[in-house]
């Protein structure tokens, strides 16, 4: 087995490395000057059973095209087998046709993955499940509700009742799959999104007076859905108010407005690459999910079942 890492979140494939004490494939992953991708491959890959890991986040369109070339080199330098490893799966959420005339982008890239050479998938929590239905190779899409449970009890067990909140009606089963798993109440954010990147909440299914409510989603992009969701539940009579989101893209001013809400802390997992302004931030916090990658990679590689982590 080998692992080798692009470009976008090198200290994640380092701490999968790590966890699976298999030093990461020599490989030049650069620019021309005019940005063309240029790979090379340092090692002996042949007949190797390789995983590129690669999140597919700012700048989107560059990550893309190192992870297609990669895949491309290592294809034609005889691997015998050849993952995929996307911790974040950028365009997922161009995964259907919102108005006419629209593309579906997240069925293109699955498309441009499987030509350029991947014989299967691994990501994590992908913003419609049925985007998996989108490739034509084995795709495994890794489940952080587990590791969020555990952090939440972990956390908040001895600071009263808690409450997991979803922030829209989309997000329900997995706020209830957490929920059930820490044996807390659920509530329901009911918005109305007026245009896109703008939402107004208009409404709270549920009883929040007196509980920590904890919101749970999958991407915080522009924050202003659980800014205004966590400034709702604390007018209605919330303790406290934290997330835990599994894709922390936070673009634009997005740093700057979780820091200025009432929430607590916003967690998320490292699938994106912390920019500096995260990382100074008081109320943001990464943790670690490289161990449910790297034991998801051993089980691929040994041919056992990965589904099995989640039961």
């Amino acid at each position: 087995m080998k692992i080798l890492s692009c470009n976008s979140n090198r200290p994640l494939a380092e701490a999968i490395s790590a966890y699976l004490n298999i030093p990461l494939t020599q490989a030049s992953i650069r620019r021309f000057s005019d940005m063309e991708v240029f790979v090379e491959i340092l090692e002996n890959v042949r007949g190797e059973d390789v995983f590129v890991v690669q999140s597919t986040s700012y700048p989107a369109n560059d990550n893309l095209m190192e992870l297609l070339v990669t895949i491309d080199a290592l294809r034609r330098s005889s691997a015998r087998r050849i993952t995929a490893v996307l911790p974040y799966f950028g365009y997922a959420r161009q995964d259907r046709k919102t108005a006419p005339r629209t593309p579906i982008s997240a069925k293109l890239v699955a498309n441009l993955i499987t030509t350029a050479g991947a014989n299967r998938v691994l990501t994590l929590d992908l913003h419609a499940g049925q985007i998996q239905g989108f490739f034509d190779i084995p795709t495994d899409n890794l489940l952080a509700e587990p590791e969020f449970a555990k952090d939440i009890a972990a956390n908040a067990a001895d600071s009263g009742p808690v409450t997991i909140v979803s922030p829209d009606v989309g997000g329900v089963v997995r706020a209830r799959a957490i929920a059930r798993r820490i044996d807390a109440d659920l509530a329901i954010i009911d918005k109305r999104r007026e245009q896109a990147g703008v939402s107004e909440v208009m409404n709270i299914i549920g009883d929040v007076k007196d509980q920590q409510c904890i919101l749970v989603d999958d991407i915080v992009d522009s924050a202003g859905t659980l800014c205004n969701a966590a400034t709702a539940l604390m007018e209605a009579g919330a303790t406290s108010v934290s997330a835990y989101v599994s894709h922390g893209v936070l673009s634009g001013g997005a740093v700057a407005r979780v820091t200025a809400s009432p929430m607590e802390m916003l967690v998320t997992t490292d699938s994106i690459l912390a920019t500096e302004a995260m990382r100074v931030a008081q109320n943001i916090r990464q943790f670690s999910i490289a161990p449910l990658f790297g034991e998801a990679i051993r089980r691929i590689s040994e041919s056992k079942s990965v589904s099995s982590l989640f039961h």
